[in-house]
């Protein structure tokens, strides 16, 4: 029989182990369609392994370094995690759980900061390009070089990105009241310019989409850490705080972290997958200039969404089996 200290630090082992080869994931899925390296996936393709058709051309020299590389960072990940466990024996899972909470917080306070920013910068460019403004205001090259999508994401949307991070770093706040009071704010002012001025463009209702998108994705860890998401039961209130502990331990582990898994794993699996597709073509909205150049990222809000949420069910995950630990 294991020891309630042993089960302790296997939980730590395993939820830290999800989180950090997801990590890990995103990090191959940059290199893999952005940097074009070949990925794990060639690499056990080239010899055939764990059911992949073996390659017609097998890879060699840089790219099979690359591939081994992309391996080894899965590995090294694990190891890290081991090691970090082994040297902080005395670390109680509640610790663990309150380090993802503030992962999974970070995570949502650089998306609230990036597309607050994004959001706004885009609406004044895409305005003075409807109003054929940048012209006047800066000269024709610039003009011409914001109205291309590729030019505007990597020179202002991606260091706004950059920004965001740091922001989100250095602020402690969520940002869900005032993201919510924005939405509230862009649609009024859509009222106000429809029915008094009689002016309307297609990157106003882009703007409340973009940010009510983000609210609705990004707030989803934050309530679920403090009890906020509707729970449509007639048991689980009656639940003793153990029995409750249990129910979320259970449901975190098999439905909530499978879920998050599922979303990442398989929105990310190729060029043409539900979220890779719109970050590797830098998709706009059909409006073309009249409209926001972020419909991209509104695909990534999934990635993003799932990747808190993952955080989030593991901090969840260790919490609940904190509590069932120390009643046993």
């Amino acid at each position: 029989m294991f020891s309630d200290y042993n089960i302790s630090r296997l939980i730590r082992v395993v939820g830290y182990v999800i989180v950090s080869i997801t990590f890990v994931f995103l990090v191959n899925n940059y290199l893999n369609y952005w940097v074009d390296w070949p990925g794990v996936k060639k690499l056990l393709a080239n010899y055939g392994l764990f059911g992949f058709e073996k390659l017609k051309n097998p890879i060699s020299g840089s790219l099979f370094t690359y591939s081994l590389f992309q391996l080894f960072f899965y590995i090294i990940s694990i190891f890290l995690v081991i090691f970090f466990v082994s040297k902080t024996p005395n670390q109680t899972l509640d610790k663990d759980s309150e380090i993802l909470s503030s992962l999974s917080a970070y995570i949502i306070r650089s998306a609230f900061w990036a597309v607050f920013t994004i959001g706004l910068i885009d609406l004044i460019i895409s305005f003075l390009a409807t109003e054929k403004l940048l012209a006047v205001i800066f000269n024709e090259q610039i003009h011409l070089n914001l109205i291309i999508p590729s030019f505007r994401i990597q020179f202002i949307h991606l260091p706004l990105i950059f920004i965001s991070m740091i922001l989100g770093y250095f602020t402690r706040t969520s940002g869900f009241i005032w993201l919510a009071i924005l939405v509230l704010f862009a649609e009024f002012s859509i009222v106000i310019t429809r029915f008094i001025f009689s002016y309307e463009q297609a990157f106003m209702g882009d703007l409340v989409r973009f940010w009510y998108g983000a609210l609705f994705l990004f707030a989803s860890s934050h309530a679920l850490i403090h009890e906020g998401h509707v729970r449509v039961d007639v048991l689980y209130a009656n639940f003793s705080d153990k029995l409750r502990a249990w129910s979320n331990t259970i449901g975190s582990f098999f439905l909530g972290i499978p879920l998050c898994l599922t979303i990442i794993f398989l929105g990310m699996s190729n060029k043409a997958s539900i979220i890779n597709s719109p970050l590797l073509s830098f998709e706009i909205t059909q409006q073309g200039t009249s409209g926001l150049y972020v419909k991209y990222l509104m695909a990534a809000f999934l990635a993003i969404f799932a990747l808190s949420m993952l955080t989030q069910f593991t901090s969840y995950f260790m919490k609940n089996s904190f509590k069932i630990l120390n009643n046993s």
